[in-house]
């Protein structure tokens, strides 16, 4: 029997692939060297500039920025994170902004313009409060993980060294976009009054939750070794992660799409075919 082949991988260490991890789940095919990368979101930029690892996690709005940009990747029909967004939005609780509504014309904090929470959040103001992306002043603390990807005009960058978390305590910033770690702050509260209202409300309307983090492989992979794909599939769902396969993920990837050509984070619409473009045949 050939020996497994070998991939370097960096996925972050969570329920959905904790199995992956521990060598719970194995494969006689293959086997990933799993990066030190405790930030997971770190290796997205090394991933879409320089093809890093053979294997990755990646965010939606990245890879589609990075297709777009004609990055020779392969997105795998595998979500490894998703979760409503509007909790991720913080305001003051004692300052004047009572509702999304109130934001056209604020001042928004958010890691990097292209940050895919930030794009599902602009979106959902924009399509359920008419709250256009350019309505409002963006201040970001990043650059895109993709390097030849620029801000729009209504983003700006935030003083060198700034923190949003106190930025947004001083009145510097109106409201701002956090991730994963949300601060446990009584002076701060959500921008949508009932978050948990909202995201059940979205559902309602599109049918899925938005989906954050996928997964990802190099070109020459999918190219050289497409039976090592099918098994990258069969691991991760055995791990707990969710595999909707192409159509499952249809509306997810369709509009975010759209949001993410309507906020400059791309300079077209992706087709679908497009997206899906090198991915071998994979388990359903």
């Amino acid at each position: 029997m050939a020996e497994a082949a070998i991939l370097s991988a960096a996925i972050g260490r969570t329920p959905r692939t904790e199995a992956l991890f521990t060598g719970a789940v194995t494969s006689p095919l293959l086997r990933l060297d799993l990066a030190p990368v405790p930030v997971i979101s770190r290796a997205f930029a090394p991933m879409v500039r320089e093809g890093r690892y053979q294997v990755s996690e990646m965010a939606i709005a990245t890879f589609l920025m990075a297709k777009a940009a004609g990055k020779d990747l392969v997105l795998l029909p595998v979500v490894l994170a998703a979760r409503f967004q509007e909790a991720a939005l913080l305001c003051r609780a004692g300052g004047a902004i009572r509702g999304p509504g109130d934001l056209a014309g604020q001042r928004i904090g958010v890691r990097a313009y292209s940050q895919t929470t930030g794009m599902w959040l602009r979106g959902i103001l924009q399509d359920g409060f008419g709250v256009r992306p350019d309505a409002m002043r963006w201040v970001t603390f990043e650059d895109a993980h993709l390097a030849e990807y620029r801000d729009p005009p209504w983003a700006g960058r935030a003083p060198a060294g700034a923190d949003m978390l106190a930025m947004l305590m001083a009145g510097e910033l109106d409201a701002a976009i956090f991730g994963n770690e949300l601060p446990a702050d009584p002076a701060l509260r959500p921008v949508f009054p009932d978050a948990t209202a909202a995201g059940a409300a979205f559902q309602a309307a599109h049918g899925f939750v938005p989906v954050n983090h996928l997964l990802v492989v190099r070109g020459d992979l999918a190219r050289e070794r497409p039976e090592l794909i099918a098994e990258l599939v069969r691991m991760a769902r055995a791990s707990g992660a969710e595999v909707p396969g192409r159509d499952g993920l249809r509306p997810a990837l369709s509009l975010a799409i759209r949001y993410a050509h309507e906020q400059g984070l791309l300079p077209r619409p992706l087709a679908l075919d497009e997206v899906w473009e090198g991915l071998p045949p994979v388990p359903a």
